[in-house]
């Protein structure tokens, strides 16, 4: 269970909450982004906004959503990573399922880890076993 493949996007909003990666040093190519960039510095593409571009080819209901693997950096460049759209999936609705699935495994995982184990560490030794371990 622990040893799995992690194929879920993180969501690193928190991280790049943060300007800098010194304390009190601004990169200059940072500061000229958020100058240039304004208002959308550090946001990320939506499908509202991608409609009202001038480059507008992609946001009709037939086509897929480009905007969904972005994610900001502390210097507030966007990165796009792939997601699998759900027409390369056998059945529709594979992906909102694993995604569910994966959250439950999550929570199971955390409890099998917090489990309390009464009565088995005494001053002899300890008779818990050693768990999945979590990093």
């Amino acid at each position: 269970m622990a040893n799995e493949k992690f194929k879920k996007a993180v969501d690193s909003s928190e991280r790049a909450e943060v300007d800098t990666y010194d304390r009190g040093i601004v990169p200059a190519e940072t500061a000229a982004r958020k100058k240039r960039e304004g208002e959308s510095y550090k946001t990320l593409p939506t499908e509202k906004r991608e409609a009202d571009a001038s480059t507008n080819d992609q946001t009709d209901a037939e086509s897929i959503h480009t905007t969904d693997g972005y994610t900001v950096d502390k210097e507030g460049l966007l990165n796009n990573y792939a997601v699998e759209p759900e027409m390369y999936y056998e059945v529709p609705g594979d992906a909102r399922q694993e995604v569910a699935e994966d959250s439950a495994q999550r929570v199971e995982e955390l409890q099998e880890v917090k489990e309390d184990k009464e009565g088995e560490l005494t001053e002899k030794g300890d008779e818990r076993g050693r768990g999945p371990g979590i990093v």
